[in-house]
């Protein structure tokens, strides 16, 4: 129940309908008995700046967390970012701080590895695809460079984007082959779905039918899509016998991680 004492934190995209947050925080609030609460806010593009003057003026409010389409929206407006929001240039989750001010980090990524271990897949020393550098993309990239990937390979339908995530990661990390091009699917360990491809009725597959096939039995196959849980990459990656890995899966794991930005949950809740 949300009283005139309720500590909240919101999540604000466009759409929010889909969106997986606000069940898995106030549960965690639930279990443990937290006057807190999260809430969910649709707002358009064009209102995102109104929303940020607005957040450091609400006293009750402890942070938000951020989905499509605002991620770069919110990294260029909050006060101050992380080393790792501002070089991919996209903040997933704010805290707001006791004088007002907006600070934000780019937590996606961490969350998504948090989700691989989770299912028995170690990125170190391993061959990736990802699919979609937008916000999402961009830190799972980044953070499997962290993790100890050998090679990621980098696609996504803008190919400048793809080109100027990659130039970024080669900087940051040498020791990581960093390519743009798919070649041949058979060498991968990992394939990662970051675009929306599978939201809606009648998408493509963001890898096609053929290149499924070849990829190796051990090959683990993720989405970040949310909603549908079990998106159609992923009923034709397990249809092949894949393992795979959900958009929930990552939003679970990474519930912690932006909980403590935030300062309402423990790293490890």
């Amino acid at each position: 129940m949300i009283k005139g004492s309720t500590r909240l934190v919101a999540i604000i995209g466009a759409p929010v309908a889909q969106v997986k947050s606000p069940e898995n925080f106030n549960a965690a609030f639930e279990r443990l008995r937290s006057d807190s609460a999260m809430i969910a806010m649709d707002i358009a593009p064009e209102g995102v700046e109104d929303f940020l003057s607005l957040a450091r003026r609400w006293k009750n409010l402890d942070g938000f967390v951020v989905t499509i389409p605002h991620k770069q929206a919110v990294a260029a407006g909050v006060d101050s970012i992380t080393p790792r929001a501002a070089l991919l240039g996209a903040a997933n989750v704010v805290r707001r701080n006791a004088d007002g001010t907006l600070a934000g980090d780019m937590l996606d990524g961490l969350g998504f590895v948090r989700a691989a271990r989770n299912n028995g897949f170690e990125p170190s020393g391993r061959q990736a695809l990802l699919i979609g550098c937008g916000g999402a993309g961009s830190a799972i990239a980044h953070a499997l460079c962290e993790a100890g990937v050998r090679e990621l390979a980098i696609v996504d339908a803008d190919t400048m984007r793809a080109e100027r995530l990659a130039g970024l990661l080669r900087g940051e990390f040498p020791a990581v082959e960093i390519v743009t091009q798919i070649g041949d699917p058979a060498r991968f360990d990992l394939v990662v779905n970051a675009t929306p491809l599978g939201m809606k009725d009648g998408d493509p597959l963001p890898l096609a039918d053929a290149a499924l096939t070849l990829l190796k039995p051990t090959t683990h196959v993720a989405d970040v899509v949310t909603s549908p849980e079990v998106t159609p990459f992923l009923t034709a990656a397990r249809a092949r016998g894949l393992s795979i890995q959900t958009g929930p899966e990552m939003a679970k794991a990474q519930l912690s991680l932006l909980g403590a930005h935030m300062g309402v949950l423990a790293a490890e809740t």
